[in-house]
């Protein structure tokens, strides 16, 4: 299957060197480029993409905003680009539904590592023996991707469910935060504690969880997190 990839970004030569990567990584793969807010929301309705990569301060509405839209309607992956490195504008980009987030100046290098790692999750592995798991009213199958609660089916993004799937494959046990950014993300992620606070946020909201008093997922705190109730086949 070709790779359908949507960059928008007002400075066309960052969009081409991020244009040139893709297609090295992924010959034939299709490009298609926005120069604004507007015009990325009218190609991803149009072409549908399988990856996009979103540039935070391009003409309105800004990349924050068309990453809330695009997460209201699809769970493509989505990694953002920006000239800020504040720890508060990363967590914003990924509550918005970002799965990754790139400042500039990047290492090329460093984008398509995180683009492929964004694929990678995306892209499920063959069925295993055991692809199903249940833990109570809650099923995960890992062949066909998809969380059910109470028989309703749960929309989560590649990587919110890859860390659902390592929680409740591990169930009962407590989950280093290192261990989880490790499989989950990668190791170069390891110091980044920030990804698993938004996502185990954004899972709970999704669970209908409550920090408080959890149903699933549970704070280890100073330690990690740990999925309650026993895994079943």
């Amino acid at each position: 299957m070709t790779l359908k990839l949507l960059i928008a970004e007002d400075a066309r030569d960052v969009a081409e060197v991020v244009a040139f990567g893709a297609r090295m990584t992924w010959p034939g793969c299709e490009v298609t480029f926005a120069a604004d807010g507007a015009e990325a929301l009218a190609r991803f309705e149009e072409v549908q993409p399988d990856l996009v990569v979103l540039d935070v301060s391009m003409p309105p509405p800004d990349g924050f905003e068309v990453c809330r839209r695009i997460r209201s309607i699809s769970q493509a992956p989505i990694l953002m680009l920006t000239v800020r490195d504040s720890t508060l504008d990363k967590v914003r980009a990924l509550d918005l539904g970002a799965d990754d987030y790139l400042t500039k100046p990047f290492d090329h290098l460093e984008l398509l590592a995180r683009l492929r790692a964004l694929m990678r999750r995306t892209t499920a592995g063959p069925p295993t023996q055991d692809s199903t798991m249940a833990a109570g009213d809650l099923v995960v199958d890992s062949a066909t991707r998809e969380v059910r609660v109470n028989g309703e089916r749960i929309g989560l993004t590649s990587t919110e469910f890859r860390l659902l799937e390592e929680l409740v494959r591990n169930a009962g046990q407590v989950l280093p935060h290192q261990l989880l950014l490790e499989r989950v993300w990668g190791p170069e992620y390891v110091g980044d504690n920030h990804y698993l606070k938004v996502f185990v946020r954004r899972l709970r909201q999704k669970l209908g969880d409550n920090s408080e008093s959890p149903r699933y997922i549970q704070t280890e705190w100073g330690r990690g997190y740990r999925f309650l109730g026993s895994r079943q086949r």
